[in-house]
């Protein structure tokens, strides 16, 4: 079966909880379409040149985190299982941009951007899976998942910036279409957050498996193939 969640007040949130009630329930094998928005919340482009505030979504101070779309349940899903999301077309939106300077880092000061923020915007081809910034800059897009995981079996309020052994912030650039990531269920129900930037996407494959070798998580990805 094939569900569909938007990003919407039911969906979004920016933390991650066990006890967040799931938005959607699925069963082994299902598709999850999932539409998003990019990391900071925003309801326009960013403007290229200094970085200049911009319309963002207003959220309290538990959602301060990457905008996530969810969580999913899968039915069945027991501690000591394995949680297999096989990921499938990453489609681009519109826009999206890069970002550096205005706050302090080693890479800030060694470009001299620590007081103030640059941007580059960019044009996003989702046929030609191309984007093209606006100094006329074209690249090659091979889109991958940022933000993909589950809660940590702790109560309470967690960030979205760590990547953890139940997934978060992996930031893995081999997670592209094609691939499948498998997370260690722990003691209570798999529940799946997400977060693509600036793109749409599906998920084509929730399900559950035997154990992790050594509890942590694996992935299949295409270029390891």
């Amino acid at each position: 079966m094939i569900h569909t969640l938007e990003p919407d007040d039911r969906t979004l949130h920016g933390h991650f909880s066990r006890d967040r009630p799931p938005v959607l329930t699925v069963d082994p094998g299902d598709t999850v379409v999932f539409r998003t928005l990019d990391s900071g919340w925003g309801l326009e482009p960013h403007g290229a040149g200094p970085w200049r505030p911009r319309r963002e979504i207003e959220r309290g101070p538990d959602d301060d985190g990457h905008a996530l779309t969810g969580p999913v349940a899968i039915r069945g899903a027991a501690p000591g299982l394995t949680l297999a999301v096989e990921i499938g077309a990453l489609v681009p939106a519109a826009h999206g941009a890069c970002l550096a300077g205005g706050w302090p880092s080693p890479w800030n000061e060694r470009l001299g951007v620590v007081g103030d923020g640059v941007v580059h915007a960019y044009t996003l081809d989702a046929v030609t899976m191309t984007g093209t910034s606006s100094l006329g800059r074209t690249v090659k897009l091979r889109p991958f998942l940022g933000v993909l995981g589950m809660p940590p079996d702790e109560p309470g309020i967690h960030s979205t910036i760590p990547p953890r052994v139940t997934g978060g912030n992996l930031d893995c650039r081999e997670l592209v279409s094609g691939s499948t990531l498998y997370l260690p269920i722990g003691p209570r129900r798999a529940v799946q957050h997400g977060r693509r930037p600036r793109r749409t996407g599906r998920r084509p494959g929730f399900g559950h498996r035997d154990r992790v070798p050594d509890g942590a998580g694996r992935a299949d990805v295409p270029a390891a193939r």
